[in-house]
């Protein structure tokens, strides 16, 4: 396409240098100016026409001037994405307006980045609003691949992350889902008619952020009227960091991001994450004081064990009071939003599919028998439950297009030639609904998982709901062990059924979704719960 367009131009460019050497009333040296112009136009679209056929790109759809391929992004970007490989192809070249940018939309593609090319892949875009909120991308997500990147990763996925550790916090676990039990109890208690409902979405989120918060943190930070303080903070965090920036895509042009009021927007939003978190730190340091050594707490949370790392030297990196705001920023963005989206998408998949619902509901209660509480080994041997939480993370991976990534140096991929410092996307969305790995792949059909080893730990390229590679989420086991216990809880203690006011079947619940760092549902879904009474 582009071969043509430089063709027709040059045509053009030839007759027009003709009319003007035949008929031009110009003089002579005005004449000679015009047609030295011509002539370096001609010769840097010859140039470019030859670069482009010696790089060897990966096909591009067309692009408009200026803006390149932005128009095409639309509002669901790894939908959009999605459509556009079907007709171009798995890896596709885009310029996003100054940006060049690599989409990647299958399992072999993304294979071959982590066999062969995973340290070129390493590095990531430092965005306007990485910069801004996550202290100046020195946060493990954004912070540049290198020495200081590998020692932040370690203490995280040692230190926080490791399965011993997110086991320590099952007592959190069992308090905030007992509550949010209760609370859907009480509810009940108050219904009055068959119309009565309850924002299912609202209470999975809030109990969501309550465990991370208590986990990170240490309390809730709730508000006055009930909501979390964290959650909030959260929310806004991740809602900036896709903001459009006219920095990001056009750097010449980075002063209109003061224009439209982006970056005093960002600036807002540091402050009050920056002033949390030196709350919070002060509240730890203080209490941690006050405790005598023979009582200090074994119940640690993030940031009394990063203060530990920190005062016992026991790292050969020095953490300062910005790393530890930065690490810890991380974990309170990527562990609250993404939890309680894969959370909702599970719980309105299971309402818009009652076999599965009734399936899922009979093994949880065929585990448990008649306990009165979910224990973390009946969890681990509800293995239908298990397939579901997989097929909820196949078709709604929490973060659909993967965090940017960028590249280190020029690498060869597929056979195409890619640049140095291209952004690269890996459309985790659309990799995950490939007909080449998956039957049916709109359908929700957890027995698909069943009697197979595919995992999401990031072996198998075609379900990458975390990520591959480098960079790909540390926070598995921590994510996925809230997700199986909130919804045990819930297909233990009750049975679920639309409100009756509404009119609508299980097939009629809209799953339309909004873009932002995590791809949410649109529309809370509301319900009504019938507690199940157990036989004593």
């Amino acid at each position: 396409m582009l071969q043509f367009r430089l063709a027709d131009m040059e045509g053009r460019t030839r007759m027009l240098l003709q009319s003007l050497l035949e008929h031009s009333p110009l003089e002579p040296n005005l004449t000679f100016l015009t047609l030295l112009c011509f002539i370096i136009v001609i010769f840097v679209l010859g140039l470019t026409r030859t670069r482009r056929n010696q790089l060897n790109l990966p096909p591009s759809p067309p692009k408009f001037p200026l803006i390149g391929n932005l128009h095409q992004l639309g509002a669901l970007p790894h939908r959009s994405l999605t459509a556009l490989s079907h007709k171009y192809g798995p890896l596709m070249f885009l310029r996003l307006g100054q940006t060049p940018t690599l989409v990647v939309s299958s399992a072999h593609f993304a294979r071959e980045i982590v066999k062969s090319h995973d340290v070129v892949f390493s590095d990531r875009p430092q965005t306007t609003a990485a910069k801004i909120l996550l202290y100046g991308c020195t946060d493990v997500g954004f912070l540049p691949y290198g020495e200081e990147w590998r020692v932040k990763r370690k203490i995280c996925v040692l230190e926080l992350l490791s399965l011993k550790r997110v086991q320590s916090f099952q007592y959190i676990r069992e308090e905030e889902v007992a509550e949010l039990v209760n609370k859907i109890r009480q509810a009940c208690a108050h219904q009055h008619d068959d119309r009565f409902s309850i924002n299912m979405s609202q209470m999975i989120i809030a109990a969501s952020n309550n465990i991370v918060s208590r986990c990170l943190l240490g309390h809730k930070f709730e508000t006055a009227d009930g909501k979390s303080r964290f959650g909030e903070v959260a929310r806004k965090v991740m809602v900036h960091m896709t903001a459009f920036s006219f920095g990001d895509f056009f750097p010449s042009l980075g002063w209109m991001d003061f224009v439209t009021g982006l970056i005093p927007k960002l600036n807002a939003t540091f402050r009050e994450l920056d002033t949390f978190f030196d709350e919070v730190l002060a509240q730890h340091k203080s209490a941690r004081s006050n405790e005598d050594e023979d009582h200090k707490s074994e119940k640690k949370d993030f940031v009394d064990i990063l203060h530990q790392l920190q005062q016992n030297h026991r790292l050969d990196y020095d953490l300062t009071q910005v790393d530890l705001k930065a690490m810890i920023v991380d974990m309170f963005t990527g562990g609250s939003d993404s939890t309680s989206t894969a959370l909702e998408w599970g719980f309105a998949e299971l309402m818009k599919n009652p076999r599965v619902m009734k399936k899922a509901q009979e093994e949880v209660r065929r585990v448990m028998g008649n306990k009165s509480k979910v224990e973390e080994d009946d969890v681990r041997q509800m293995k239908y439950l298990g397939c579901v939480v997989k097929e909820t993370l196949r078709l709604h991976p929490p973060v659909a297009l993967s965090v940017p990534r960028e590249t280190r140096s020029s690498v060869t991929l597929g056979g195409y030639y890619i640049p140095p410092k291209t952004t690269v996307f890996m459309n985790a969305w659309g990799i995950q609904r490939d007909p080449e790995f998956w039957e049916r792949p709109e359908e929700f059909e957890p027995e698909r998982f069943e009697g197979n080893q595919i995992d999401f730990k990031g072996q198998d390229f075609e379900f990458v709901p975390f990520g591959i590679g480098r960079r790909g989420c540390p926070g598995v086991s921590f994510g996925v062990a809230s997700l199986e216990y909130v919804l045990v809880n819930l297909l233990y203690w009750f049975d679920w059924k639309l409100p009756d006011e509404t009119g609508k079947s299980a097939q009629d619940i809209d799953m339309s979704e909004t873009y932002g760092l995590t791809v949410v549902k649109k529309l809370p879904i509301c319900v009504q719960p019938i507690p199940y009474l157990i036989e004593s």
